[in-house]
């Protein structure tokens, strides 16, 4: 991994197309190791998650392409590589999956459901509200609580929406925009010899979290 975060720190001080197409080798390079340790990781995660079973590297990897069309800003290219395995379509689903996110200095292990779709996330807090005992113990075992000890709270109303009770014990998870958990990872960590065994045991702690936004889709069907 050291290669890659090499490259991706290059690249954040140097992200233009004509920096890029002179070291477009550097970058396939780079591609075709995270894709190595993806397919490698897939093996591990379908043992523990078998829904994930047919997923390919190539579906569960961004594009390190941006879309600058309706952006400010205008830097072709992600400074970052994301892995995104998740049920029914990779890093296309809208299902909770496990997320790894590569770059200098801001590594992380995360997952759960990003930016929801209106009905969606209606949904999920219905699903929150109804059965918060149970995604409070999910948070209080220890194996999931090594990792993550909550949702991030990155983006959250200000007041409870409507159609639930403002004195609600767990009013900040009914207040969140997404619901996504995540713990950071060092340099160190990403480029350690071990680092697809933490990933794989990261992945076992996020797993009952996944399980339990993903019955959303059980309980209320699908939300395209």
């Amino acid at each position: 991994m050291k290669e890659i975060l090499d490259f991706l720190a290059e690249l954040a001080c140097n992200n233009n197309r004509e920096w890029f197409n002179i070291h477009k080798e550097w970058y396939i390079t780079c591609h075709q190791k995270v894709e190595h340790f993806t397919a490698q990781w897939l093996e591990r995660l379908v043992e523990i998650d078998p829904e994930l079973a047919g997923l390919q590297p190539k579906d569960c990897i961004w594009r390190i392409y941006r879309d600058v069309r309706f952006s400010n800003d205008k830097r072709p290219f992600k400074e970052w590589f994301g892995i995104f395995p998740a049920i029914k379509g990779g890093r296309k689903s809208d299902r909770g999956g496990y997320y790894i996110h590569i770059e200098p200095d801001r590594c992380m292990f995360g997952g759960g459901i990003w930016c929801p779709n209106k009905d969606l996330l209606y949904a999920l807090r219905k699903e929150i509200f109804a059965n918060y005992d149970e995604l409070e113990d999910i948070f209080a075992n220890p194996i999931t609580h090594k990792y993550f000890q909550d949702f991030d709270d990155t983006y959250m109303l200000k007041k409870v929406p409507q159609g639930f009770p403002a004195d609600f014990e767990y009013a900040d998870w009914i207040k969140r925009k997404a619901f996504t958990f995540s713990t950071p990872l060092t340099n160190e960590q990403v480029c350690s010899s071990d680092f697809l065994e933490l990933a794989t045991e990261m992945a076992k702690a996020a797993k009952p979290i996944n399980d339990f936004l993903n019955y959303t889709f059980e309980e209320y069907g699908e939300f395209r």
